[in-house]
């Protein structure tokens, strides 16, 4: 995922430039993420349950372009709502070992009860886990909001934190600065275990 070295100058120059604009690391962030997350069918959601322990399961990833949410299908009354209401905060990991690519978003997930999207996000391999289909009343969404996302950069073997996806908190512009986190056991300085999670 690291840009190659070489070629032309003038298109590097351009590259320079238009790193510097926030909303160019903005488009670059959101589009590494979907390039990410596409092909993905299954993601691991973790919520915090009443007494402070992480609960993880799988949840069947929707074919929708990622827009800055992630969305689910899930009952309304499953225990992950009472715990996103109780904790909204949640972690979704996707991991691919063939192709080397795993991610962790956090974020705020919220229960969505949306007929009209419920129709443009349903997809006929959900009825494996919703046998009633669109019509069951029980059904719905899922939206987790990212507030952040790392990815394993195999290349270098380090986390990398796509830093353009969420505004500042005060209403300022978003961070852009892609980082990578602390390995030691990486290459060229970078420092955070093989494996490491961040």
């Amino acid at each position: 995922m690291a840009k190659e070295k070489g070629g032309n100058d003038a298109k590097d120059q351009e590259d320079a430039k238009a790193s510097k604009n926030p909303e160019n690391g903005d488009r670059k962030d959101l589009k590494r993420l979907r390039k990410l997350i596409k092909g993905a069918r299954v993601a691991m959601l973790t919520t915090i349950a009443p007494d402070g322990t992480l609960r993880s399961r799988p949840m069947a990833t929707l074919k929708a372009p990622f827009e800055g949410d992630v969305w689910f299908f899930t009952r309304a009354t499953a225990p992950k709502t009472d715990e996103i209401r109780d904790n909204d905060h949640v972690n979704v990991s996707f991991s691919d070992g063939d192709d080397n690519r795993y991610l962790s978003i956090s974020g705020t997930a919220s229960l969505v009860r949306d007929k009209e999207r419920l129709e443009q996000l349903w997809s006929g391999r959900l009825k494996n886990w919703f046998p009633d289909g669109k019509k069951d009343p029980d059904l719905a969404l899922l939206r987790v909001r990212v507030d952040r996302a790392d990815y394993w950069d195999a290349k270098t073997a380090a986390m990398v934190h796509l830093g353009g996806l969420v505004k500042s908190s005060l209403g300022g512009d978003p961070t852009v600065a892609n980082r990578k986190t602390d390995n030691p056991a990486g290459p060229a300085g970078s420092t955070s275990g093989a494996g490491a999670q961040g």
